[in-house]
């Protein structure tokens, strides 16, 4: 969409007429500006939580009401619509419908896949990648759409409706677990039931084969509005992610412009569409559901700058004014025409969850086009002039990346940088728009210094090869700001001798602060890095402190991580004649940044002699949400300025570890055992990875280490001369974990005064992400590459 023609025209458009010789309305008094579409929004979805409906919550009409759900939940303030699909979905088990094969089951997939989304737990999506997964294998026996061959039709998607119902939650399914299968099929089933229904000279769908030859009273075809509104929203919600890039994309957008133009011909006067479309007269009835989801679509193709926003915006905008003299005081939406009653005849006052679903889905994009185009409130309230700016984000590798971090430091040099630095100044009150939806994504702003200049960070989902674009604005265009999905965190713990802990949704770690040198109990000095291991996506740091509860094998979380004084998972000393020379406990903190997408510190170790040369050093650690491994960047300030070699280390258990170049036969082959460990190195990519000995039924716990690539001169240990006996299988379980005897060490020369940079981090066989050594280990090269391949980044208008 051009941004600068849309603001151009918007202002200039005229609402449809609302009754035959009523007056014109402006934006405001039509509820077309943020705060008025979001409040009818909320008020219809409020009405519809407070009166439930009926039929099965895994059926085809509330999923189409969760739909809607989902799509207010990414603009609203507060967390309830939110929270309301997740209880549905629990209530639901994250399961589908019954019916194996029937479209109309797989709807509530789209909610699952979205919630997925935000919270990235697999338990979320099991069910239906299960269903999904049989439906691959055994597919349905019916090789006919023909619908009048009764129930075996419906195992195919031999109706129209069900192209609302079923390809957005395939493709949704591809979009969270990068397994093509279910992509392909989406496209291939969507291509073959478009081939048998769309009327390609109306640019209109028969609802199934039983409408080929029937025909209305004034003589034309019969094409059903509600039927066409879900062709048409299922179109806009399965190119929501369909990859841009992916080559039946044209395709479908040919498809999706064909049908907004027809549709367009059939608006009626007062806003909305009838029942039937080529035959409006003989169904004067007006209905809201069919309306709802053809405003949805041509507003989302307004968005999408598929369909000309001089043309289309009246529509949308006389379609919205419409609906919304469809909504009682209360918030109950009428003139949704109920399943399978006679659409000549129907109560004024009927309402359905499917009808709110497509209102608040038509909300959702006419907010999105308010906000992206706007210059005013009303004439009564002129605002400066909106500041937006588009970002595309490039992934320019060959495999699919989720939850990257997108990273934009205003002004710090750079086209991307200068040129959003330009529009917002040093404004923080920053908001970033999905580019396909309304939604408003989780994303942070924070400066490293008080007065330095502010980071904006975000995360995007991209296929291989695939760009996609987002929306920058200053945040006072919206209405509200959704609260973000906070899944980051770090803080000092003075209660506990000092320690620093911090933790992503998937790992958990602490460092030890001076005052645990000195505790009586048990005195530590270790600068090495500690893990916590957990199975939850939450956050559980508070609560590993306040109860102090470390070492529940049955528990969410727990220590089974022994650093001793040891490297620990990623710790560092300077290395000198083979000798390994490491600080004491950190010294100073600085908490910089802890939130949604991004936690981030500083500690400082007091200087030590490191083989004849006096040391100290400055760690900045991060770590960022959907991350397994934490940045480590460390300066070294020595009073001799030639290059330092430090070593790298991870700690050693008892057992039989056995070491392979990355890419051997051995990772894929390894099972896990109390006897033996896997430790893969690799010089050129920069890495090692340990798979420990299982810890007998607290499972296994990986940790691993990335530095620059080539950077690594060898491999070695700190403690060469260790006896067999140390190397002994243990024979029991510890409350802490297993000892830690000596390091595996990767040695890297560094340059005082000058960062150096790399990254740790740690997983475990119970979390789901990592369920043996193959899984770790492609997680870790995974990682490397993404890091080798950074995101390209434009702005645009």
């Amino acid at each position: 969409m051009n941004i600068n023609l849309f603001r151009s025209i918007l202002p200039g458009i005229v609402l449809f007429l609302l009754l035959d010789g009523a007056p014109l309305v402006t934006r405001a008094q039509a509820g077309t500006t943020p705060d008025s579409i979001l409040a009818a929004m909320q008020r219809v979805a409020d009405w519809q939580l407070a009166h439930p409906a009926t039929t099965p919550p895994t059926g085809w009409v509330a999923a189409a009401g969760d739909a809607g759900f989902m799509a207010l939940a990414g603009i609203s303030s507060g967390p309830k619509y939110r929270d309301a699909m997740l209880a549905m979905a629990a209530t639901n088990d994250w399961e589908p419908g019954p019916r194996k094969y029937d479209a109309d089951d797989q709807c509530v997939g789209q909610t699952y896949a979205e919630l997925y989304l935000r919270y990235r737990d697999p338990e979320m999506i099991e069910p239906m990648r299960r269903r999904f997964d049989a439906i691959l294998a055994q597919p349905p026996p019916a090789t006919s759409l023909d619908f009048a061959q009764g129930n075996a039709a419906r195992d195919l998607w031999s109706w129209c409706d069900s192209l609302f119902m079923a390809p957005p939650a395939w493709v949704r399914l591809y979009a969270v677990t990068d397994d093509q299968r279910y992509l392909d099929f989406a496209v291939t089933n969507w291509w073959r039931t478009a081939d048998y229904l769309y009327d390609r000279d109306e640019h209109l769908f028969y609802r199934d084969s039983t409408y080929f030859k029937k025909t209305e009273a004034n003589g034309r075809k019969v094409f059903w509005s509600r039927g066409n509104g879900w062709v048409m929203a299922g179109l806009a919600r399965t190119l929501q992610y369909l990859p841009m890039n992916h080559p039946d994309r044209p395709r479908f957008e040919k498809v999706f412009q064909e049908m907004a133009g027809k549709i367009l011909t059939c608006q009626q006067p007062d806003g909305l569409w009838r029942a039937s479309l080529l035959d409006p007269d003989s169904y004067p009835l007006q209905e809201t559901s069919g309306s709802a989801f053809f405003t949805y679509a041509l507003a989302w193709g307004v968005n999408q700058g598929l369909l000309d926003p001089a043309k289309y915006g009246p529509a949308v905008q006389g379609g919205w004014a419409a609906l919304l003299t469809c909504v009682d005081p209360d918030g109950r939406l009428t003139h949704v025409q109920p399943v399978g009653s006679d659409p000549r005849h129907f109560d004024a006052d009927a309402t359905a969850p499917y009808g709110v679903g497509g209102f608040l889905l038509a909300g959702s994009e006419v907010y999105r086009m308010t906000v992206l185009g706007k210059n005013a409130e009303d004439a009564s309230a002129v605002k400066p002039a909106l500041k937006i700016r588009k970002v595309n984000i490039t992934n320019p590798a060959s495999f699919r990346r989720d939850e990257e971090t997108v990273e934009f430091t205003l002004g710090n040099g750079g086209d991307a940088s200068d040129a959003l630095a330009a529009t917002f100044g040093g404004s923080r009150n920053l908001a970033v728009m999905d580019g396909v939806s309304a939604r408003i994504l989780d994303s942070q702003v924070y400066s490293e210094s008080t007065n330095g200049p502010a980071k904006l960070l975000f995360q995007a989902d991209l296929a291989p090869g695939e760009t996609r674009s987002y929306y920058i604005l200053d945040a006072a265009a919206l209405a509200s700001m959704p609260p973000p999905i906070i899944k980051t965190f770090a803080r000092v713990v003075p209660e506990r001798h000092d320690d620093f802990a911090w933790e992503s949704d998937r790992i958990a770690h602490r460092i030890f602060g001076k005052a645990l040198e000195t505790w009586q109990a048990e005195p530590l000095t270790s600068s090495g890095v500690d893990v916590w291991i957990k199975r939850t996506r939450n956050l559980v740091v508070n609560d590993m402190y306040r109860t102090m509860n470390l070492f529940n094998t049955n528990g969410v979380s727990q220590d089974d991580y022994r650093v001793g004084k040891t490297r620990g998972c990623g710790g560092l000393g300077v290395w000198q004649d083979g000798q390994l020379y490491v600080s004491k406990n950190w010294r100073t903190y600085n908490l910089i940044t802890t939130g949604p997408i991004r936690s981030e510190f500083e500690l400082t170790y007091e200087a030590w002699t490191a083989g004849g040369r006096t040391v100290s050093e400055t760690k900045r650690i991060s770590i960022d949400a959907g991350s397994s491994l934490s940045r480590f960047e460390s300066t070294f300030h020595s009073d001799d300025a030639s290059p330092l070699k430090i070593a790298i280390g991870l700690a050693e258990r008892p057992g039989e570890n056995v070491v392979v170049p990355n890419g051997a036969p051995d990772i894929a082959a390894w099972t896990r055992t109390t006897a033996k460990g896997l430790v893969v190195q690799s010089q050129p990519e920069g890495l090692m990875t340990y798979w420990q000995p299982q810890d007998f039924a607290k499972g296994t716990t990986a940790v691993a280490i990335i530095l620059p690539r080539g950077s690594i001169e060898t491999f070695t240990n700190d403690k060469p001369s260790l006896s067999a006996n140390a190397f002994l299988p243990p024979t029991k379980t510890f409350g802490e974990g297993q000892p830690a005897i000596r390091d595996f060490l990767a040695i890297c020369p560094a340059t005082p005064n000058q960062p150096f940079a790399y990254y740790l981090g740690a997983g475990w066989d119970e979390s789901v992400d990592f369920t043996n050594a193959k899984a770790w280990n492609d997680y870790v090269r995974r990682f490397a590459e993404r890091r080798d391949q950074p995101l390209q980044v434009t702005v645009g208008n």
